[in-house]
């Protein structure tokens, strides 16, 4: 079993840099997304990390072995490759109906179905501190739709159009994590990701537009680049924050990446309101957003909290 380092401040600031890192990545997308298709953005940003891991990973002649995989392992392959693929495109298209606060919100519904789906396929256990940190989540989701919250139950127009999507993109995710973890047990990351990154490009080639890059501005240009790296480095500085704290501390803190992007798109669309708009979010909206924040972070920590209190016991006794 992988003990951390100990060094919390450490995995502290690398879980705060991946919260920052994924909370400004819609802003960027959306506004590469004004000129280039879903599946060519997915198809550049998955290109570029799976060489820069491949290069790597050849480099310290580390590169993954297929012998090792046994019976199942292409099924366990081509299970995550389709959930990534699913996620990252469906996750753009909802992204273009979307305002990106909104998006990386619903993204928190995604370590639940996790947590649900390993209830019940890995047999974890459900505490009741995990079922409280849902029940907070959901009325922070509540709250946050509270000015459109009619519309959402009632039609399927855009705003719901979008949202939908987002949440089957959040679905189809977990089945992406559900391969990557059982391959974790003869791959180490990094392999893995590069494996997943790689397929998923060859698989996207066919309807990729590679071209349309011409047509983006200087800065949409940069962007695209800055896009593609993030999942790159920002995968890197989270793995490498599990390696020195807790895995439920650090998913706690980038539980905090919608209020990120919040922050983020208000303070962009101040600079440069010619590029990103404000969100249109009233006060109560803004606390349903800490809520579901709260709660996502509640569902990390109450494990590791239950344990901590268990061993308390113990040693009292």
């Amino acid at each position: 079993m992988h003990i951390s380092s100990g060094r919390w401040v450490y995995g502290l600031s690398l879980a705060l840099l991946t919260a920052l890192l994924w909370g400004i990545l819609p802003i960027k997308l959306k506004q590469v997304l004004q000129v280039m298709d879903p599946i060519t953005v997915t198809w550049f940003r998955l290109t570029v990390s799976g060489l820069c891991l491949f290069v790597y990973l050849a480099a310290v002649k580390r590169l993954p072995s297929r012998r090792v995989l046994g019976p199942r392992g292409g099924w366990l392959v081509a299970m995550a490759v389709c959930g990534l693929v699913g996620n990252y495109v469906l996750y753009l298209v909802g992204l273009n109906l979307l305002s990106p606060g909104t998006a990386q919100l619903v993204v928190q519904v995604g370590p639940i179905f996790l947590m649900i789906a390993s209830v019940f396929i890995f047999k974890e256990r459900f505490s009741l501190g995990q079922g409280m940190g849902l029940l907070v989540l959901i009325i922070g989701f509540g709250l946050f739709f509270n000015q459109r919250l009619e519309e959402l139950l009632t039609s399927l127009g855009s705003y719901t159009a979008g949202v939908l999507t987002i949440l089957l993109a959040t679905t189809i995710w977990t089945f992406y994590a559900l391969g990557q973890k059982q391959l974790l047990t003869v791959w180490n990351s990094l392999q893995v990701m590069m494996v997943i990154y790689l397929s998923c490009a060859v698989l996207l080639t066919p309807w990729a537009h590679p071209l349309e890059a011409l047509q983006l501005s200087p800065l949409q240009g940069w962007l695209l680049l800055a896009c593609c790296l993030n999942t790159l480095i920002a995968y890197g500085a989270f793995a490498e924050a599990l390696a020195h704290w807790e895995a439920s501390r650090v998913s706690a803190t980038l539980a905090m990446t919608p209020l990120v992007t919040f922050a983020a798109v208000a303070v962009a669309a101040s600079l440069w309101p010619e590029y990103v708009q404000a969100e249109q979010i009233n006060a109560l909206g803004y606390g349903g957003a800490v809520l579901v924040v709260l709660g996502s972070a509640t569902v990390a920590l109450a494990p590791s909290l239950l344990a901590g209190l268990r061993a308390r016991r113990v040693r009292l006794m």
